[in-house]
């Protein structure tokens, strides 16, 4: 998250704009009220920290690109269940999550949290890698990919082979921590074979056309924003809402040969501290009102 927060603030003095005018920083979640509602856009800005974090009934730890969802989620799962007033979320990559269920902890910026989830979401790969973590799980949605591309697709992408021309400068989420990573590099198989897959993350990684996210559900449509990267490969759900949003992106389709299909999943904790609430919250996510969230949001439901 550090490296996030420099990025910003370079963002702001590459485009010669102060944090006062930002035009499409996050968060883009409504945020939860309060007395004082002090955030900073590019400065004090942590938009994958969502809700109570001072005693909480439920914790929750989606994988990142679902950070589009969680107000609804909430506020919906909330009100079937009015006995959990404190709910506290992150959105961050399933991997970093991974981590931070391992280690214990996590810091951000000044901040440590040493909270103990109820429930950790990811694809089913990374659920099925931590299944020992696991009491119960649960299938509940899916996506797929696409091209996230500035309005007007200026470098005329019209598919992934195109990630590989040298005039296009490709945000790319790191395979390190981002489960899309890997899959997206299938799909770089499928598309143009192995040569495909090593143009784009070796050879332009290393002349730096290829750009590895520290966070890639808002690295890549800020980068496209700002006009820093011209193009990258994201979830469908992304650019759907990106558009939803009224940011000026377009999605370019990848056909359904080239593409992967992601199955996301819930564990529940064996080490949950809130187990009844981790239940129920299970349960939810197997709702026909969840379902219709995440639809909302451009995914697939069962």
């Amino acid at each position: 998250m550090k490296q996030y927060l420099l990025f910003a603030l370079l963002i702001f003095i590459s485009v010669g704009i102060h944090a006062q005018d930002h035009r499409y920083d996050p968060p883009w979640n409504r945020p939860p009220q309060s007395k004082v509602m002090f955030t900073v856009p590019g400065v004090d800005n942590v938009p994958d920290l969502y809700g109570d974090i001072n005693d909480p009934q439920l914790v929750i730890f989606f994988g990142g690109n679902q950070f589009m969802c969680i107000d609804e989620l909430i506020s919906k799962f909330k009100k079937a269940y009015p006995q959990y007033l404190r709910v506290f979320a992150e959105t961050l990559p399933p991997g970093i999550l991974a981590d931070q269920i391992v280690g214990g902890s996590l810091t951000i910026g000044n901040l440590r949290i040493t909270l103990k989830p109820d429930i950790y979401t990811a694809e089913r790969g990374k659920i099925n890698q931590m299944k020992n973590f696991f009491s119960d799980t649960l299938s509940y949605a899916y996506n797929k990919l696409t091209i996230m591309v500035g309005k007007g697709n200026p470098k005329k992408i019209m598919g992934l082979t195109d990630l590989g021309r040298r005039d296009v400068k490709v945000s790319m989420p790191n395979p390190q921590w981002e489960g899309i990573g890997k899959r997206i590099e299938e799909a770089y198989v499928k598309a143009g074979g192995k040569e495909l897959q090593t143009l784009i993350m070796k050879t332009k990684v290393n002349d730096s056309s290829t750009y590895l996210t520290h966070i890639h559900h808002r690295e890549t449509p800020m980068r496209i924003l700002y006009q820093i990267s011209d193009a990258g490969p994201v979830w469908y759900s992304e650019a759907y809402y990106q558009k939803m949003i009224n940011h000026p992106i377009e999605m370019v389709e990848i056909p359904d040969n080239e593409n992967i299909n992601a199955i996301y999943m819930a564990g529940l904790l064996k080490a949950s501290p809130h187990p009844k609430a981790a239940k129920d919250f299970m349960s939810f996510l197997n709702s026909t009102t969840a379902k219709e969230v995440y639809k909302k949001y451009g995914f697939n439901v069962p």
